[in-house]
């Protein structure tokens, strides 16, 4: 067991959390959530001994092993595939190493015998014997090919680099596993297995995460970063967001009696603990969850921008059709002829083996680039408006923010402009901050404030939720669900996909499949 006392981080005046007292138990997994800037990844290196608390202390039951999943992808570049994963216990690649060079010794002592007999018995006890085997099935299962197993860390690409590390953070049945967003940079298939494999994990799981869906399938507990406090809940994230929002409804309905408070409490309690998950965890979740008093749930400190895309008109009866495609770049054939007709009330998820393709067909279809052959025939209805996935063109301006999206606004009085910012979560000054040197994240809330301005009625987005907090991705989530109008998109966010499309396009090398279904029921399909 992991347990955290009166544990408190300062920077200086600022204080991150304080008096924080938890203990990660057995059998569990907690998701860590907060606001950009919370300090969830601190915690996490609190946690893991990394970094040392202003007040209080970290302990580890004794004998129990602690392992974290590392952040530099370049750590390991001397080192083979094989032994990474294996350094993930140390004590048993230390032991590795020490029995191997004392059997290498060309004068080979008595003394050396009996050190060696001794590191065989630890060896023994580490299951070391197993080790390579082991190994190799992460490796396997997480889809780094036996041949690479020997390679040197430095000869691998930079995907399968994440991969060997989130083996070595698994390897060895670690006691506590330490996770910070351990699904960036996977693939579908990985994130996939990764679930599966912390559902059915025994131990104990701490993990900070952007993804909804993930935290949602293994979390048994949701670790909230709020008001300078840690809060833990029972439950996983849609339990945690759907009974902080039910806080804030009844802050609000001071004038409500408790009865009827605690009915509303009751109701919502009985409704999740029926959808709990069918994982072995489940029954003892809804035990706690019935548990739970009213006082126990606080409303979040989290600001959550306003998206809202309302279209000017209500499109025709003709929409879009995309008629034989094709296009080449440096000689490389992304779109091959592709072809599909756009309805009435359809949002459209793509999928394809090839990432450019989904960028290169929305840069087409939004008029930033010409198809080498095909074509594409608009119904007169429509307007469009357009997310790109590297929208830094759109800020290389000497331009204030509220000057920026003036241009996109077709009422141009400041004070609505400004408004409309303050709504993306800039106030006051911060609507003034020059467009050049904003961070990612604004970035992509000023182009989702030009596109609701718009007024269009056919939006077409490319990764909307990259650099987002998850209170950003949650309202563009909202925002794309309400939507009245046609919707092309493509996005890592899995809950985001499953909510919003209601059909799959997935441009494969040699074929397009095309089915009216959401993402879980083509995930099934496939």
């Amino acid at each position: 067991m992991l347990t955290a006392t009166g544990v408190t981080v300062r920077f200086g005046k600022r204080v991150l959390f304080e008096d924080v007292n938890i203990k990660f138990g057995k059998g569990n997994c907690y998701g860590i959530i907060g606001a950009n800037g919370a300090g969830k990844s601190t915690f996490l290196k609190v946690l893991s001994g990394e970094l040392e608390p202003s007040k209080g202390e970290v302990s580890l039951e004794k004998g129990e092993r602690l392992s974290i999943l590392k952040q530099d992808h370049f750590a390991f570049e001397e080192y083979t595939v094989m032994d990474t994963v294996i350094m993930g216990n140390k004590e048993l690649y230390d032991i590795m190493k020490e029995k191997d060079a004392i059997y290498m010794k060309p004068d080979f002592s008595e003394e050396d015998g009996m050190k060696a007999a001794k590191l065989e018995e630890r060896f023994a006890e580490l299951d070391g014997w197993n080790a390579e085997s082991d190994a190799a099935m992460l490796l396997n299962d997480l889809g780094i090919i036996p041949e690479n197993h020997y390679k040197l860390m430095s000869e691998i690409e930079a995907r399968d680099k994440v991969k060997v590390l989130l083996a070595q953070a698994l390897f060895g049945n670690p006691d506590v596993l330490l996770l910070d967003e351990p699904t960036n940079d996977l693939d579908l298939k990985s994130i996939n297995w990764l679930q599966e494999f912390l559902i059915n994990f025994e131990n104990t799981v701490i993990v900070v995460s952007h993804d909804r869906y993930f935290l949602n399938k293994v979390c048994t507990h949701i670790a909230d970063v709020d008001f300078g406090k840690i809060k833990v809940y029972p439950g996983n994230y849609d339990f945690w967001y759907e009974s902080s929002q039910l806080a804030l409804k009844q802050m609000k309905e001071q004038n409500k009696k408790k009865e009827e408070k605690i009915k509303e409490l009751q109701d919502f309690i009985a409704r999740f603990s029926a959808n709990a998950s069918k994982s072995k965890q489940a029954t003892s979740r809804k035990k706690t969850l019935e548990k739970i008093e009213l006082d126990e749930i606080k409303p979040s400190n989290r600001k959550y921008p306003y998206v809202d895309f309302k279209p000017d008109r209500e499109p025709g009866k003709e929409i879009l059709q995309v008629k034989n495609i094709s296009k080449t770049i440096n000689g490389e054939k992304i779109l091959d002829n592709i072809s599909f007709t756009v309805k009435t009330g359809d949002k459209i998820a793509f999928l394809a083996d090839n990432e450019n393709a989904k960028t290169v067909l929305f840069q087409i279809i939004a008029g930033e680039m010409e198809p080498d052959e095909g074509e594409l025939i608009w119904g007169t209805t429509i307007t469009k408006s357009y997310f790109p996935k590297d929208n830094n063109y759109l800020f290389d301006v000497d331009e204030n923010l509220t000057e920026w999206l003036r241009k996109y606004s077709k009422d141009p009085d400041e004070t609505y402009v400004r408004g409309f910012l303050g709504r993306m979560l800039f106030s006051g000054d911060e609507s003034l901050k020059q467009a050049r040197v904003i961070s990612g994240g604004e970035k992509v809330r000023c182009v989702l404030a030009k596109m609701m301005l718009s007024g269009a009625n056919f939006l077409i987005f490319d990764e909307p939720t990259n650099h987002l907090d998850m209170e950003s991705i949650t309202s563009v989530n909202d925002g794309m669900s309400k939507f009245k109008g046609n919707i092309l998109f493509t996005s890592h966010d899995h809950q985001l996909t499953q909510t919003v499309a209601n059909r799959i396009i997935d441009i494969k090398a040699d074929k397009v499949i095309d089915r009216e279904v959401t993402y879980n029921e083509y995930l099934g399909i496939e």
